[in-house]
């Protein structure tokens, strides 16, 4: 088992950091690059929502961090098969007749990168102390979405004026950069001593009592909505045309500038939950979030509001994302958290899934205004009903 220590949440900002190039290289470069070359905003939206649905199966390979080996050595194998993902990803040419390989690589790269969070997901629950947890939570998102903005806008700034393979390249090599970030860390093992049934008796003892708990069946619950999820975060790249930007434009605000802002919206979103309670800070900033893609579907459609939207929507949905591992980790405890903290995260990126296919279908049936409308109302309807539910069972003292 590991000491009684602690780490700096700072780390885990760079621990999580190939995740969250992966993440926008799929949310942005890839989907501008694919629009650019022949396939529809559809099209594009559907090979990104194939590739995030590695983040709801996730739960699947977790266990292996908490039953063998150590956390470190998972996150090795993590970044070194996410090096490899974005590496063959290179040597695919963008066209319509690689459409089928694409997805199978952009899926194995996604799911590579879900090998890099589980083991920091296990390090968060592990070694950091209770009131610390909303700004770990918060740092985590930071890289998370920090690393958003490189492998989106530095993607699309790399892809324009290099190649497209220059930039998985570097991608890769990022990757394994991060690893330095161990050392930072101490050592978190598997239960030594223990054999292999001893171990899944304790997993499933542990999940057992997850799935008693009101706290987790709640936060479970939330976790499986749209609130706070993000959607139009991953399409900035690929409906930007609609406000009439250009690729500059595109690279600088979807990707770079989005990825600092939401950073700052993360770190700002975990000191909230620390000090104002972890689901004002969740359901606080899905409001805010719904109200900026209202009044964005409200403006006229001109560069300067697709610049001041997204980044207003980026800061939203950096403090989203902090509320959103700050409730998960408040939720499973300590025991086998790599495995719980996977299994609650993962399932809450199917609203991302969905809710990427249905702004992508909205805006190929209807347009960008009413997808921006629909993504409010359905984002707004179901913060209210969580708002509620969570009144009530506070008032009849179930959850804390």
């Amino acid at each position: 088992m590991h000491k009684n220590t602690t780490a700096n949440p700072v780390t885990f900002l760079f621990l999580v950091l190939p995740y969250g190039i992966s993440s926008g290289f799929l949310a942005v470069t890839l989907p501008y690059l694919l629009v650019k070359n022949g396939f529809s905003v559809a099209e594009a939206a559907a090979i990104t929502a194939i590739g995030l649905t590695a983040n709801v199966w996730r739960f699947i390979w977790a266990p292996l961090a908490d039953m063998s080996l150590s956390l470190h050595k998972w996150y090795l194998i993590g970044t070194g098969l996410c090096a490899i993902a974005f590496f063959i990803l290179g040597l695919i040419p963008i066209e319509k007749d690689s459409k089928a390989l694409l997805t199978i690589i952009v899926l194995f790269l996604q799911m590579a990168a879900t090998m890099v969070i589980s083991p920091v997901g296990g390090f968060m629950a592990k070694i950091i102390r209770e009131e610390m947890k909303g700004r770990a939570g918060g740092w985590y998102q930071a890289g998370n979405l920090g690393g958003a903005g490189i492998g989106g806008g530095a993607g699309v700034w790399l892809s324009v004026h290099f190649s497209y393979k220059t930039t998985v390249i570097l991608f890769a090599l990022s990757a394994l950069v991060c690893a330095f970030a161990l050392f930072f860390l101490p050592q978190v093992y598997a239960e030594k001593g223990k054999r292999l049934r001893e171990q899944f008796e304790i997993l499933v003892s542990d999940i057992r009592d997850l799935s008693r708990s009101i706290n987790a069946i709640f936060t479970t619950l939330i976790v499986l909505t749209p609130i706070g999820i993000g959607a139009s975060s991953f399409m900035w790249s690929s409906i930007g045309e609609n406000w009439h930007v250009s690729a500059g434009t595109v690279a600088l605000v979807a990707g770079t500038l989005n990825g600092i802002v939401c950073a700052a919206g993360s770190v700002s979103g975990g000191f909230i939950a620390d000090k104002a309670g972890r689901w004002t800070a969740f359901f606080g900033s899905g409001i805010l979030m719904a109200s900026v893609t209202m009044i964005l579907s409200l403006t006229d459609f001109v560069p300067l509001s697709y610049i001041i939207g997204v980044l207003c929507y980026a800061f939203t949905f950096g403090m989203a994302n902090a509320g959103f591992s700050t409730i998960i980790l408040h939720a499973i405890g300590k025991g086998m958290a790599s495995t719980k903290y996977a299994l609650i995260s993962s399932l809450g990126n199917i609203p991302t899934v969905y809710m990427t296919a249905f702004n992508g279908w909205m805006h190929d049936a209807y347009g960008i205004k009413y997808m921006l409308i629909g993504e409010t109302f359905i984002g707004l309807s179901f913060a209210i009903i969580a708002i509620i539910t969570l009144r009530f069972l506070k008032a009849k003292q179930k959850i804390n």
